[in-house]
């Protein structure tokens, strides 16, 4: 897909899922959310390479060695009637950080949703993480003060989906 000095940047291969793996369960513990892994290198396999995929990844490597990953699926806007790229993470091994990884990465997800004709490209952001707050302001992106992710899980989906949602 591209390369830099010492970034090759391609989509994510079967023999990759062990790598990408890792670094999901690295990016847990940064966000102290370790408690709420329950993936498995399995799932993550069959979410990738299955009968029917639910998402897609690009990896950086670097030396031969995959260092990053961006995992991402397409979403859609009523308002444009277009799809979306919604990236779900990234993340940079800590051993090489500061080398831009995380920007080339970022632009190559670009590229691939302007290839795609996707009408915009979303992620979320932790509120408490000022560096990537501020590092994604430095890449063209708007952090969006008004919106709020939604989310059931667990139980409390079961029980939605039975009609008889918990009320708070």
């Amino acid at each position: 897909m591209s390369t830099s000095s010492s970034l090759a940047i391609r989509p994510a291969a079967a023999s990759d899922v062990a790598a990408i793996f890792g670094m999901i369960h690295e990016l847990a513990v940064f966000e102290k959310l370790e408690h709420m892994m329950i993936a498995k290198e399995s799932m993550l396999h069959d979410s990738l390479f299955g009968a029917h995929p639910a998402c897609e990844a690009l990896v950086g490597e670097e030396n031969g060695a995959v260092v990053t990953f961006a995992l991402f699926f397409h979403n859609f806007s009523t308002f444009l009637c277009r799809k979306g790229l919604y990236l779900e993470d990234l993340y940079v091994k800590q051993s090489v950080r500061g080398k831009g990884y995380g920007k080339q990465m970022l632009v190559a997800l670009a590229q691939l949703a302007v290839e795609r004709d996707c009408g915009r490209f979303e992620w979320s952001v932790l509120d408490w993480n000022e560096n990537a707050i501020n590092f994604y302001k430095g890449m063209g992106a708007d952090v969006m003060p008004d919106w709020r992710i939604c989310r059931v899980a667990g139980d409390a989906l079961t029980q939605l989906s039975a009609g008889t949602p918990t009320s708070v």
